[in-house]
């Protein structure tokens, strides 16, 4: 069962949530509270399996809370649910150690997505997000790195497209991690998200 807390100040926000993930199976929303300052002190006591956070809110910010949290529940992953889809508060969040990040105009059935993929330990970052946090990725990226990008959104692992495109395996693993710097993402998920949101011919 995936405990979830959430810290939101709008309780049509929380009983939308709250009737969303309690009719999934493995799913159960544990606590809900209207401020960082809560967030951090319910944390501590209900030790959720996943924590679902607004941005801006009475007390302490979202982002001041998600610190606080990754510093001292550094197992405990926290996604932002939020308005903002600026990418300097998508920078915060993320340094602060969010693992998710997802704007409330998605779907409430991504939500549910972004809670599970989390709670296995990867990251899930709204692909508007990462589309926005990079205005001119084609002049970010090399021909090389969009290769590659072009790839690894077919399916191949690292000797494959080391095979496809007649460099070491080596090169290939340099060039993947140089991209996910360039992107500001973290993991598979977010550079194949990436990729089809650049429209690259997969």
């Amino acid at each position: 069962m995936i405990r979830i807390l959430i810290a939101e100040d709008h309780q049509s926000v929380v009983d939308g949530v709250k009737l969303t993930v309690n009719n999934e199976p493995d799913m159960d929303l544990v606590g809900s509270v209207a401020d960082g300052v809560q967030l951090v002190e319910q944390t501590a006591i209900l030790l959720p399996d996943v924590i679902i956070t607004d941005i801006r809110m009475p007390k302490m910010s979202g982002v001041e809370a998600t610190r606080e949290i990754a510093k001292r529940f550094p197992n405990i992953p926290v996604i932002a649910f939020s308005m903002f889809d600026n990418p300097e508060v998508f920078a915060q969040m993320k340094q602060a150690g969010a693992k998710g990040y997802l704007l409330k105009i998605a779907s409430l059935v991504t939500l549910v997505e972004a809670i599970r993929v989390v709670a296995e330990g990867d990251y899930f970052f709204d692909p508007l997000l990462l589309k926005n946090a990079l205005p001119h990725p084609e002049l970010m990226l090399s021909q090389r790195e969009r290769d590659i990008v072009r790839c690894i959104g077919q399916g191949k692992s690292s000797q494959e497209i080391a095979d496809t495109l007649f460099i070491s395996k080596d090169t290939v693993n340099t060039h993947r991690k140089n991209i996910l710097k360039k992107i500001q993402a973290y993991g598979m998920t977010d550079l194949v998200r990436f990729a089809l949101e650049l429209n690259l011919e997969m």
